[in-house]
């Protein structure tokens, strides 16, 4: 499974990015799909992840309702709008792909891992 990402880059607080994730190969679809962020040296947190099968969402402490995850079946792509955006808000987001729930992910580590991009809040 190869996972590929797209749109990050520089932005305002208060403004907004999507971040795409486009997977190639087979997944099952028991396999959950969503975003880690974790800078260098730093814990790994959840941001959003979703269950491919049926897209119940899941997201980190305090982002639900700035952040919203979902998916496009037809092109095998993961989306993460993020809203409202603040400067606690940069760092590496990397989209990753496990059998195992997004509520697990800062303890679990997932099998596939995309290349990581860089969001970067200025205030």
């Amino acid at each position: 499974v190869q996972l590929v990402e797209s749109g990050g880059g520089l932005v305002q607080a208060g403004g907004s990015l999507t971040l795409s994730c486009a997977f190639s190969g087979r997944i099952f679809s028991t396999f959950s799909m969503g975003w880690l962020r974790q800078g260098p040296g730093k814990e790994r947190h959840l941001v959003a992840g979703l269950m491919w099968s049926d897209g119940t969402p899941y997201y980190g402490d305090s982002l639900k309702g700035r952040f919203t995850i979902s998916r496009d079946t037809s092109k095998n792509t993961v989306h993460l709008q993020m809203t409202s955006l603040r400067p606690e808000d940069t760092d590496v987001y990397y989209c990753v792909a496990d059998g195992s729930l997004p509520k697990y992910w800062d303890q679990v580590n997932p099998d596939y891992w995309g290349q990581g991009t860089q969001v970067t809040v200025s205030s």
